[in-house]
């Protein structure tokens, strides 16, 4: 997916609040696959404010990487508030990182169900003291709910450096 005008200028926004705060960023992705760690490194100097990325797309690698524990995967799902917390937590466990973001979803076109439809999607952000989460339902093809999850993760970042 290319990188749009509203999403860099979202990450840009998120660059200059991250200077201004000393702080430092990490993201821990799944049904992005990357995509937000791309718009943020498509701003010219991103690495004086991006720390790394997490590209956790299976169960396991959310084990291994982030240190989601399996009981959470196996108890709330892969995509859930719980484990969306987890892997933002976790990221700043594996870096250096003051802030995290978090992505966990179905964007389709298959793999929803009944109680977690396609365009289902977990966020959380956390940072000092800490951690928030929500889970949203996005219309959309599968590069739509994807971007739109991109959009919501920066949105997140930037209100929390407010």
């Amino acid at each position: 997916m290319r990188i749009d005008e509203e999403l860099y200028a979202l990450a840009a926004a998120l660059g200059r609040r991250a200077l201004a705060d000393g702080a430092t960023i990490v993201t821990a992705e799944s049904c992005t696959g990357g995509l937000l760690a791309g718009a943020v490194t498509a701003v010219a100097g991103s690495s004086a404010w991006f720390e790394r990325g997490f590209v956790t797309y299976s169960d396991a690698a959310k084990v291994e990487d982030l240190f989601v524990p399996a009981e959470t995967i196996e108890r709330f799902g892969a995509v859930s508030e719980q484990t969306a917390k987890a892997m933002a937590e976790g990221a700043l466990r594996a870096s250096r990182a003051k802030w995290s973001a978090s992505i966990t979803g179905i964007a389709g076109p298959s793999g929803g169900s009944p109680a977690k439809p396609v365009g289902t999607v977990c966020f959380a952000w956390a940072g000092p003291g800490s951690t928030t989460s929500v889970q949203q339902v996005l219309p959309g093809d599968r590069a739509g709910v994807r971007r739109a999850s991109v959009a919501i993760a920066l949105r997140g970042l930037i209100d929390r450096l407010a």
